[in-house]
């Protein structure tokens, strides 16, 4: 449908301005509220994501995409059913303790929203206890995401997913980790479900580790 190909390139091209309109405009035409969002805004989120591994995007393409997009949901919320927009679940996330940069989870946020992810996002310097926490008074949540973006600080990565291995609650949640410093192999060793080197391959990861 026209109307939702016009949502679709806006996005993708990040035409922050221009995207409510066009939202609003589909939806005159009659258009299904989560068609918008799955087909005209998520996809276009895809081929940004994907374009940015490519190399022929880059972050600040990226977060002006997921910046349009947000700004379209926010004329679809209204219509969508309320479990819609966060469709594929919650995750917690936060930068561990110790660590203050925010840039690269913020991304990250912005494209598993743009995915259908509802995000808990803890902030920086999140110490273990509060990442568990958070998933006991939340325990619907699918992911655990914890970032380190200094290598001083992969310690404090490895204690959090060690305290979370330790958890009842361990089977029932997936454990992302990401950041500058980090490896699969560092990944690996300190017992986290996945890692991805990039935003766009986080929301992909994600969606697998959902299915």
């Amino acid at each position: 449908m026209a109307g939702i190909q016009e949502v679709y390139d806006l996005v993708e091209r990040g035409k922050s301005k221009l995207i409510q309109a066009a939202v609003q405009e589909a939806l005159d035409d009659g258009c299904e509220a989560i068609d918008i969002l799955n087909e005209g805004m998520i996809k276009a989120m895809d081929s940004v994501g994907d374009k940015f591994k490519n190399g022929e995007v880059f972050v600040p393409e990226m977060l002006i995409a997921a910046k349009t997009m947000k700004k379209g949901v926010e004329v679809l919320k209204p219509h969508l059913s309320s479990g819609e927009s966060g469709a594929l679940g919650k995750i917690i996330i936060g930068t561990v303790a110790g660590d203050l940069h925010d840039i690269g989870k913020n991304l990250v946020i912005m494209m598993l929203e743009s995915a259908g992810f509802e995000i808990i996002d803890l902030g920086v310097d999140v110490s273990k206890e509060k990442f568990v926490e958070t998933y006991e008074a939340n325990p619907d949540t699918k992911i655990i995401g914890c970032s380190a973006l200094l290598t001083t600080t992969m310690p404090a990565l490895k204690d959090t997913v060690k305290l979370i291995n330790e958890q009842p609650f361990r089977g029932n949640v997936k454990v992302m980790v990401g950041g500058a410093p980090i490896t699969q192999e560092f990944a690996d060793e300190i017992g986290a479900d996945a890692y991805t080197e990039d935003a766009a391959s986080c929301a992909k990861k994600a969606k697998e580790l959902v299915a």
